[in-house]
């Protein structure tokens, strides 16, 4: 891995930013890069008879949930303070991001690949790569790679691969299992049993020595090899 201080992932929704680069920003901070986990925007009950207190503890909750996730993995974390309701213009969504990214001097960002089946995750998507061509087009040679979820998978092509030793892949899960939505408490998708076959499916397809991740390159003019 190139050597890097300033990382970020950014995910539409909490467990999203997780998801995708958990992995390689356990990594990074151990080396003593800076990573921090971005939620674009966080849910919300579901229920039209929740009180507003009700609403209030869920969002709490949740967001006591990023914070203990990112702890875990390494990382800080922040609310971009969206709700799904009410998304800005990819143009002023990219130009926030973009303006982030300058003044903490990102060196990599991880996000959604565009085939999802989520409208969100391809907002996400649209506005941070955007930005990033953005700076790219500037001189700044921010990266850019696409992380994987079961949500984002049309088209996604595994390009980039990483094997996490048991200690990083006990670590992953367990910023993972800080989510209730992972540990099967929101609804019935099977996070875990999902995650931990996709490792050693990602492991064969790539003939590697143990549970492994992977990510998609991002369509970028390279000044150099990397």
């Amino acid at each position: 891995m190139a050597a890097m201080k300033r990382i970020v992932s950014i995910g539409a929704h909490s467990l999203d930013a997780e998801l995708m680069g958990g992995p390689l920003m356990l990594k990074y901070a151990k080396e003593g890069a800076h990573c921090t986990f971005i939620h674009v925007t966080q849910g919300r009950l579901e229920d039209p008879d929740a009180t507003q207190e009700e609403k209030d503890a869920y969002l709490k909750s949740l967001l006591d949930q990023n914070q203990r996730a990112a702890k875990a993995l390494g990382g800080d974390t922040i609310w971009l303070g969206y709700v799904s309701s009410s998304m800005p213009s990819t143009e002023e969504f990219a130009a926030r991001l973009e303006k982030y990214f300058e003044e903490e001097q990102v060196e990599l960002v991880i996000t959604h690949w565009r085939g999802s089946m989520h409208p969100r995750h391809i907002n996400t998507h649209d506005a941070v790569t955007t930005a990033v061509k953005a700076l790219r087009r500037k001189g700044n040679p921010i990266r850019l790679v696409y992380g994987e979820t079961f949500e984002d998978l049309v088209g996604f092509l595994p390009q980039a691969y990483f094997v996490l030793n048991e200690e990083e892949k006990e670590q992953w899960f367990s910023g993972l299992k800080e989510y209730q939505v992972f540990n099967g408490e929101i609804n019935d998708f099977p996070y875990i049993p999902y995650y931990t076959t996709n490792g050693k499916v990602r492991q064969i397809e790539c003939g590697s020595s143990g549970f492994t991740v992977n990510y998609m390159y991002a369509s970028l003019i390279e000044n150099e090899l990397w």
